[in-house]
């Protein structure tokens, strides 16, 4: 593909449903129920989102508020069994045809821009569209290098605004407002953190969807993560050969992690949670589990969307490479 090669964006299939939305204190009770079953401690509380610009977050604009929707575009079929390299969006435009007018906050988890890296990576999503379509990115790569196969991190530069095959964003505006706040320390279930508050919802809510999207950050200890290697030119038909194609690391704190949960598929084959973390050093990549329970602390803020924007939608699906 070319560096500048992109799917045409008016000719993508773009699908809505509304979630349900339940108010940001009941949804508090709701999780903060389901965390203290899987944490020593834990604590919910619906307040002022913090300046998420600060440099312990890194974000590019501050808040989660205003016309917050969950997007998911494309999906593990277009990278499994055999990678579809066609695949390639534009994040900017799908964001501005789904948000309209006035500025746009994406915060999430996907697949990188892969012609940037002359390889494929991990993109941890973090930018902004302005209302006059100026696109600032403070997105990362994370991609395996060498014959050590170390994970190198890597800014994309605001000229680049796609993403390829997969992806999954907490849209907004980016402005100041409520959010769920939450905590959580020394975990004692199998759960890991984003599957805890998701299943708890779930429970909570059964056929109501409910989608949730922000950031994570692991304050201390270590998680359990994964960077894509380069595509694989033979065939990936299960779980247990992705694992193989995989590469796992165990990655230090401070984590940051971004991305979007949600309960049920909603009838568009949704990915049910997804979180990719990057840091001040060379870690990022997708988030599985803490590996360090007796002092892990997790530190969040979301906020509940409005509806789900579902973009081109693999009409041949599988479940594949969700985990």
């Amino acid at each position: 593909m070319s560096s500048q090669s992109q799917l045409n964006t008016s000719q993508l299939c773009f699908e809505e449903k509304p979630l349900h939305v339940p108010a940001l204190e009941e949804l508090q009770n709701v999780i903060q129920g389901a965390l203290l079953k899987n944490f020593k401690a834990a604590s919910v509380s619906v307040g002022a989102c913090p300046d998420l610009k600060a440099p312990q977050y890194g974000l590019v604009e501050s808040g989660l508020g205003g016309k917050p929707t969950l997007l998911e575009v494309g999906g593990p079929p277009y990278l499994l069994p055999l990678v579809q390299r066609d695949k390639l969006y534009n994040i900017a435009e799908i964001t501005r045809q789904i948000q309209g007018p006035g500025k746009i906050f994406a915060v999430g988890a996907g697949a990188g821009p892969y012609p940037i890296r002359s390889s494929n990576c991990e993109g941890i999503y973090n930018l902004s569209v302005s209302a006059k379509d100026e696109l600032t990115n403070g997105s990362y790569t994370a991609t395996v290098r060498g014959e050590h196969e170390e994970c190198v991190l890597e800014r994309i530069p605001s000229t680049e605004p796609r993403c390829a095959l997969l992806l999954n964003l907490y849209l907004s505006r980016g402005e100041a407002g409520n959010v769920l706040k939450i905590s959580a320390k020394q975990r004692k279930g199998e759960l890991n953190f984003i599957e805890c508050i998701r299943k708890g919802l779930e429970d909570h809510y059964g056929d109501q969807v409910v989608g949730l999207g922000g950031i994570f950050v692991i304050k201390k200890g270590a998680a359990h993560q994964h960077v894509m290697r380069d595509f694989s030119t033979t065939p990936i038909h299960t779980d247990d050969e992705v694992n193989e194609w995989l590469k796992f690391y165990e990655m230090p704190a401070q984590l940051n992690a971004l991305g979007t949960l949600v309960t049920k598929e909603h009838d568009l084959d949704l990915r049910l949670q997804h979180f990719h973390s990057f840091s001040f050093s060379n870690w990022g990549g997708h988030y599985h589990y803490d590996t360090t329970p007796d002092i892990v602390e997790y530190e969040a803020y979301l906020n509940v969307a409005e509806r789900v924007v579902r973009v081109d939608k693999p009409l041949a699906t599988h479940k594949v490479g969700r985990d």
